[in-house]
């Protein structure tokens, strides 16, 4: 894989240091110590974005009822150890493996390559077995792990959106297929080899793949399943349902924010030479600008046009942030970096009203913040990264109408056969005793489940 996914880098600096680092000249430490390197930044990074697990639970289920709040923790347990089984099963292969055009292989399991295995299994550690083992510049189930964190990102996304009506089974069982097939397949389309990556389309880490996927699919959901009872009124009226706890939502935004360094700064791929450390750290402070940028921006917007700061806004505008640098956040000029972001916290104040008009629940904002966030992100390459605007646009459409007509066709099948919302008292009940039979705070008593 990584060769073709690290490829992608858009024109700059940090994209010459990306192509420079895979010649021989780049390194001047030994290739046993550029696969030491290499693998372990898939391993940190990685476990970083794995924390964003824990941002996505806690910020969703700041931005519920207290009703709801145990289902959501249980959701995002769920789907991310659901990710990593489908993900090992079939979809790292669909993604990367023997990839065509179009798909990858539909071979299952995932594991360890024989050179390490023979590696782990000598009684001594000879320079034909290392060099074997170090000649592929990083160890395999390192990549996996990597790879396999940002599927769970993207079913994360579905979560918040369609909290407090949805079944739970019928939502894992969705799940099942965007973690095993949906993702990956679309994947490989770009950072797989397939005909997207031979047109040029460039996502460093996942505006469009990542985010938009878990966009498209949390719309499509939302739609098919329809608003919360009480949600909507007559004559376009919306009634404000606010979320139970925000010091948890923001205190999930931050483990986001954090979790997103890895995200973005691992998809360098490599950490094998100086030119790679160097090109980590520019994604890191992109990272960081875009973010920061998206909040300020959020802010200004909200007083502008409700006259009072929304900290919800701002914590969207974050995360908003965070989506629009993530297709390139090896941009070296700052300055845009900082714009990009700010569009990104603008584009969520315009975008949740605009849902509302449409009657979509969007009980957390992750469509504005992953799916309109992720579709500027990967627009912004064309227009300040040196991209093709055009091929842009290309990647952005093929990748959504397949989002949304896979998922579309999942979400009707799962409607009108085992059904996928909540019976209307269950609703009101709260999911948390209608699904689990139990209370995220039982000490607040019959008085919380009226909030």
């Amino acid at each position: 894989m990584n060769s073709i996914r690290r490829g992608l880098t858009i024109t700059g600096l940090a994209g010459v240091l990306a192509a420079g680092a895979t010649t021989p000249a780049a390194a001047e430490v030994t290739e046993e110590t550029a696969f030491v390197f290499n693998s372990f930044s898939f391993l940190v990074h990685g476990a970083l974005v794995m924390w964003m697990a824990a941002g996505f639970a806690m910020l969703e289920s700041g931005l519920v009822r207290t009703k709801n709040t145990a289902v959501i923790c249980l959701k995002n347990m769920a789907l991310y150890s659901i990710a990593g089984i489908l993900y090992y099963l079939i979809g790292y292969n669909l993604m990367y493996v023997d990839v065509d055009s179009f798909i990858g292989s539909f071979s299952f399991l995932y594991n360890t390559s024989e050179a390490e295995l023979a590696l782990l299994g000598a009684d001594e550690a000879t320079p034909e077995l290392v060099k074997a083992v170090t000649d592929n510049g990083y160890s395999v189930m390192s990549d996996w792990f990597f790879q396999m964190v940002f599927v769970a990102t993207a079913a994360s996304i579905v979560s918040g959106t369609l909290a407090e009506r949805i079944k739970i089974w019928p939502f894992l069982l969705f799940v099942v297929f965007l973690t095993g097939f949906l993702y990956p397949i679309q994947g490989s389309w770009t950072w797989g080899g397939g005909f997207l990556s031979e047109m040029g389309f460039s996502d460093f880490a996942g505006s469009t793949i990542v985010h938009s996927v878990g966009g498209w699919a949390a719309l499509t959901g939302a739609i098919v399943l329809g608003a919360r009872k009480g949600k909507y009124g007559p004559g376009g009226k919306v009634n404000p349902m606010p979320g139970a706890n925000l010091p948890l939502a923001t205190l999930g935004t931050f483990i986001l924010w954090l979790g997103w360094f890895g995200f973005n700064g691992g998809s360098q791929l490599a950490l094998g030479s100086a030119l790679d450390a160097a090109a980590i750290a520019i994604v890191y402070v992109n990272t960081n600008l875009g973010a920061a940028a998206g909040v300020v921006a959020a802010m200004a917007m909200t007083q502008i046009v409700y006259k009072k700061i929304d900290l919800t806004m701002a914590l969207n505008g974050a995360i908003a942030g965070l989506v629009s640098i993530t297709a390139g956040p090896d941009l070296t000029n700052h300055f845009a970096t900082m714009i990009i972001g700010a569009v990104g916290g603008v584009l969520v104040v315009v975008a949740v009203p605009i849902l509302d008009k449409l009657r979509i629940d969007d009980v957390v904002g992750a469509i504005p913040a992953h799916l309109v966030a992720g579709i500027w992100g990967t627009l912004a390459v064309g227009i300040f990264g040196g991209g093709d605007l055009v091929t842009q646009v290309i990647g952005i459409v093929s990748i959504g109408a397949f989002a949304v007509v896979t998922s579309g066709i999942l979400w009707l099948a799962l409607k009108y056969t085992v059904g996928i919302r909540v019976e209307e008292e269950d609703e009101e009940m709260g999911l948390d005793k209608a699904e689990l039979g139990m209370e995220a705070y039982p000490e607040f008593g019959q008085g919380a489940q009226t909030l």
